[in-house]
């Protein structure tokens, strides 16, 4: 047993924490690039500024996701983890360490470091210093250095989420519950792909733009601009507000100046110089969606080197992730409609098998009802083989559950020994009966003995085809049929199955429980039980068939005596 202090691996709460966490670092690597927005080019000015308010809300919302990690920093301290190499008994099973010392070794080999890297609030500290207008920071480009903080940061953050997805996949086997589940979350992740795309689009555009300008200024001495970062004190002269955009042509596009290529759809929509998050969020993310999607069939680079190779990994990357995405969601949603198509099929080899036998149209007919039926209930699961996979204590808990209260609603069953009803129910099987159909007709042998669960039958005897003799009964939920088969399993001697003297007719879709005569036996001849006198007056007392016969014979018996009475009344008159 795991002591208190220890988190066991495979328990459910760690499962489940590992796949909230997982869902947690796929959410923060895709929210890192929003850092970007924060960066905003003040055209009156002509530099780039910081939004001020955009870079503090994404540092809350970032520095709120790392205590996640810090939580399951945490968390690895305290869970065991299996041997490499040990082995329990002869099942190929592998020990759990669950010493304090040995776990903490283990872990600060290698993952606390990948976390740790992963949690620093590195993005966190140059968003706040960019927006704080710390001089220090003026002279360096802090753009580049936000975008190569996030990128660092984007490999032990990575390489935190491949060994948890490993971890919940071996552990879980599955990582949603649903298969509609699973495909709205490979759906959530292309979107993620996709929005990670658009800031980096948004952040390469702002570059661009920027390049052009010091490229602009080089090449003209009396425009030179030591610094393109807006502060309180930067004032621009119309003449270098005109020079700088005759030399860097946006809506009036001259690619003989200056060739924005991919990046020029950002600067003319207006999104680089919006102060608007939910605007600039949506047309990058739809651009970052749409090229993905498109494989960036539609892009057009310019001859810069490191826009081509950006539209080179656009194609690259939209090309596996759609396939993955098609894929995933191909067999996600294949798997809710598996059971459709099954029932599809045999419906189908049902309908050319009925057509190569010439059946009759009322039997085709009952024999749809009941395919309809079975659909209806099970939605075409085969519980038997479902339940014949599990080990043998899981089936008799199943069969337990399942079978007992049903059981016990007979009244036949009610003061039975509880091992006997295990063994009962344990072979009891399933079945189901559409409406109007005949179950057994009198005079065929009676092949199992049939608890009803719910619907409604009729039962008929003629006493063997006895002249002006009739008998029928009403069964419904908790009565029972079929109880010849006891005294033949009671009796050892006995091979040939009995012969039934009732016909037994549904009224009502019926849902049972059978059990054979083959099992019936066994159980008899396992609990001696049921060779009680007194439970053979229970199962007479609560017969059908025991009801009528006593009926019959009590009828007889009144009969006679009324016969008989009346014969001696006729006597006494004749000696008068």
């Amino acid at each position: 047993m795991f002591s208190k202090k220890i988190l066991d691996p495979r328990g459910p709460f760690l499962q489940k924490w590992n796949k909230i966490f997982l869902l947690v670092c796929v959410i923060a690597v895709s929210l890192d690039p929003l850092f970007f927005y924060a960066l905003v080019i003040n055209d009156d000015k002509m530099c780039l500024e910081m939004d001020n308010n955009m870079a503090i809300e994404v540092t809350v919302v970032r520095s709120l996701l790392d205590i996640f990690y810090l939580i399951h920093i945490i968390f690895q301290f305290r869970t065991g983890f299996w041997t490499p190499s040990s082995r329990t008994f002869a099942f190929g099973r592998r020990e759990i360490v669950e010493d304090v010392a040995k776990i903490a070794q283990r872990y600060l080999s290698f993952f606390f470091l990948v976390d740790i890297l992963a949690i620093l609030p590195l993005p966190q500290v140059v968003a706040l210093m960019m927006a704080h207008k710390m001089r220090g920071f003026r002279s360096l480009n802090t753009k580049n250095i936000l975008k190569y903080v996030i990128l660092l940061q984007y490999v032990p953050r990575v390489l935190r989420i491949v060994p948890l997805y490993k971890e919940v996949s071996r552990t879980s086997g599955i990582l949603t519950e649903t298969a509609w589940a699973g495909a709205v979350f490979n759906l959530f992740l292309y979107m993620l792909a996709s929005q990670v795309l658009g800031a980096f689009w948004y952040l390469f555009s702002i570059e661009r733009e920027t390049t052009c300008w010091q490229e602009a200024c080089i090449k003209n001495i009396m425009y030179n601009q030591t610094s393109f970062y807006c502060h309180d004190q930067r004032v621009v002269n119309m003449s270098t507000k005109t020079f700088l955009n005759e030399s860097c042509p946006i809506q009036d596009t001259n690619t003989a100046i200056f060739n924005f290529g991919i990046f020029l759809d950002a600067l003319q929509s207006g999104v680089v110089t919006s102060t608007d998050f939910r605007h600039k969020f949506s047309y990058c993310f739809w651009w970052g969606l749409r090229n993905l999607s498109s494989v960036g069939q539609n892009l057009e680079t310019s001859n810069y080197f490191w826009e081509i190779w950006f539209a080179v990994f656009i194609s690259i990357s939209g090309l596996v992730l759609f396939s993955f995405l098609i894929g995933n969601m191909q067999t996600y949603l294949q798997s809710t409609t598996k059971r459709l198509e099954e029932m599809r099929v045999r419906k189908r080899d049902n309908e050319q098998w009925m057509s190569r036998r010439n059946l009759p149209k009322s039997l085709r007919n009952r024999i749809r009802r009941h395919e309809q039926h079975k659909w209806q209930e099970i939605r075409g699961v085969d519980e038997e083989n479902l339940i014949h996979n599990l080990p043998n204590d899981l089936r008799k808990d199943i069969s337990r559950h399942t079978c007992l209260d049903l059981l016990m609603r007979v009244p036949l069953f009610e003061r039975m020994d509880e091992r006997l009803l295990d063994a009962m129910c344990d072979r009891l099987k399933p079945v189901l009966h559409i409406e109007n159909v005949y179950i057994i007709r009198e005079g065929d042998p009676v092949e199992e003995m049939l608890f009803i669960i719910q619907g409604k039958l009729l039962t008929v005897t003629t006493n063997g085809g006895r002249t002006g003799f009739f008998n029928s009964e009403f069964l419904k939920a908790g009565d029972f049929c079929g109880e010849g088969l006891l005294p033949w399993a009671l009796d050892g001697h006995s091979s040939s199955l009995p012969i039934s003297t009732r016909t037994v007719h549904t009224l009502s879709e019926v849902e049972a429980f059978a059990l054979k005569a083959d099992d019936l036996k066994f159980v008899a001849s396992q609990f001696r039980l049921l060779h009680s006198r007194q439970l053979r007056h229970t199962l007479r007392f609560y017969s059908q068939q025991w009801r009528t016969w006593a009926a019959c014979l009590i009828q007889a018996a009144w009969r006679r005596h009324i016969k008989k009475k009346l014969e001696v009344s006729s006597s006494l008159r004749g000696i008068g």
